[in-house]
Order: structure tokens, then C-alpha cells, then sequence
């Protein structure tokens, strides 16, 4: 029942749980999103293989990346388009609350979108071939475990209900203790030193984030946890991009 929820809310995979949910399944289900991040990334992997079978590398990448979008249904992504308008907004706290409660995107969402976008890109593009397939892999469980850290750690934004409140309610420590030990027991088994090292990378981002958020609003919201998963994906890409580029100048 908890993998299955974990694997409706994160994915497009037709999963359908029609019963009502409680606060506690919910949290359940978050120990499980590093395991649903290794079969996102598996399904990646498969996809890059045959892609760069196919097409040119540029092509591939920019394939591939429409794949990694649109396996989450740009769940996550729009997240991040909703904290671009909402945190950046020169307003009051309770005002940029409203702003990310709203489904229409502005200026500072689709800069957003147009740079993240543009850097996953040339990252995939970039990534080495000795490290595609960890990093596939890896990188989705490791962000994932990110989100279900950053639920559990920090305040919720909002004092009414909401789907990231509900999903807080029922999350304990030891599910955080279970999604980071999934998550870096993956990093350190696939990629190795670079793996270990991506784990302190991602924790210290999620942190900074989380700090950055509070200083606009009260605390976070599901918007944040899309926003955390977005950027530590980025992020983690970039991070090894640039550990092999650097082993190999």
C-alpha cells in the first residue's frame, strides 16, 4: 500500500488508490521514494541507452531530459516554477504565500524553467559515459531522499491543510533514517566515492535551501520539497560533470 502510494504520487505510472488515505500511510509512503527514485532512474537508464543507439548526442540528451520530466508528470518541476514567482516576489510573507498557491506562471517561473532546463541539458549532454548509468540511477533516489529529509526537518509553511501538510503528519524519523540509508547505500555502491561525496552535496543543498526559504516565509511547502528535488537533481549533475571533468583535465 505504501509503495503503491509512493509510486502514484511521484510518477505518471498508472497506479490508482481509491480508498482514503491517512496521514500515517502518507508518511509510510515517503520511506519509500528513494526506492520509486532507483526505478525512475532505471527506466532512465534503459531510455539513454537506447536514445544514444539512435541519435546524436546533443538529441539524445534533450530526449532523455523530456523523458526525466515527464516520467513526474513535471510534478516536481512545477514546484520550482512556483517558488521562482512566489520566493523572489519583493512582497510580504503572507502575500508570496498566495503567490504560490497560484497556478498561473510568471515572469521570474519561466526564467526559471528556461535556465534549469538549459543546465540539466548540457549536463546530460556532459555526463561521461563511465559514470551514466550510476549517475542515472543515483541521482533520483538521492533527491528524493532529499525531499522526504526536508518534510520532516523543517517547519510547514502554512497552519491549514494541504497535500505537503498531509504528507508531513505521518512522517517519522526513522522513515528519514530509512529513505537516507536506501539512498546512500545506492550512491556509495554505484558510484563510489563520488557517490558518498554526492550525498554530503545534496544535504548541504537541501539545508542552504531550506534556510534560504525561511528567510521568506514562515517555513516550507509541497511547492519547496518540488523546488528541493529540482535543484539537487541540477545540482548533483553538475557535481559529477565536473568531478570527472576534473580527473580527466
Amino acid at each position: 500500500m505504501s509503495f503503491l502510494l509512493a509510486l502514484q504520487f511521484l510518477t505518471v505510472i498508472p497506479v490508482r488508490i481509491s480508498r482514503e488515505i491517512t496521514p500515517r500511510q502518507m508518511g509510510r509512503a515517503m520511506a519509500w521514494f528513494p526506492v520509486i527514485g532507483l526505478m525512475l532512474g532505471a527506466i532512465l537508464v534503459l531510455a539513454d541507452w537506447a536514445l544514444r543507439a539512435l541519435f546524436p548526442p546533443l538529441l539524445s540528451a534533450g530526449l532523455l531530459l523530456v523523458v526525466w520530466v515527464s516520467l513526474t508528470g513535471a510534478l516536481h518541476l512545477d514546484g520550482l516554477l512556483d517558488c521562482c514567482d512566489g520566493l523572489l516576489a519583493t512582497t510580504s510573507p503572507e502575500k508570496r504565500l498566495e503567490i504560490l498557491r497560484d497556478t498561473h506562471l510568471g515572469t521570474y517561473a519561466v526564467v526559471g524553467a528556461v535556465c534549469l532546463l538549459l543546465l540539466k541539458f548540457a549536463a546530460l549532454s556532459a555526463l561521461p559515459v563511465a559514470q551514466r548509468a550510476g549517475s542515472l540511477l543515483v541521482i533520483p533516489a538521492l533527491t528524493r531522499a532529499a525531499m522526504v529529509y526536508a518534510a520532516r526537518a523543517y517547519p510547514y509553511a502554512r497552519p491549514g491543510p494541504g497535500l505537503g501538510q498531509l504528507f508531513r503528519d505521518g512522517l517519522t524519523w526513522r522513515q528519514v533514517a530509512v529513505a537516507a540509508g536506501v539512498a546512500a547505500a545506492a550512491a556509495g555502491l554505484l558510484l563510489g566515492s563520488i557517490g558518498l561525496q554526492l550525498v554530503l552535496v545534496v544535504w548541504l543543498l537541501t539545508a542552504m535551501i531550506a534556510w534560504l526559504v525561511q528567510r521568506r516565509i514562515p517555513g516550507l511547502t509541497g511547492d519547496v520539497y518540488g523546488a528541493v528535488n529540482e535543484l539537487t537533481e541540477l545540482v548533483a549533475l553538475l557535481f559529477v560533470v565536473l568531478q570527472t571533468w576534473r580527473d580527466t583535465s
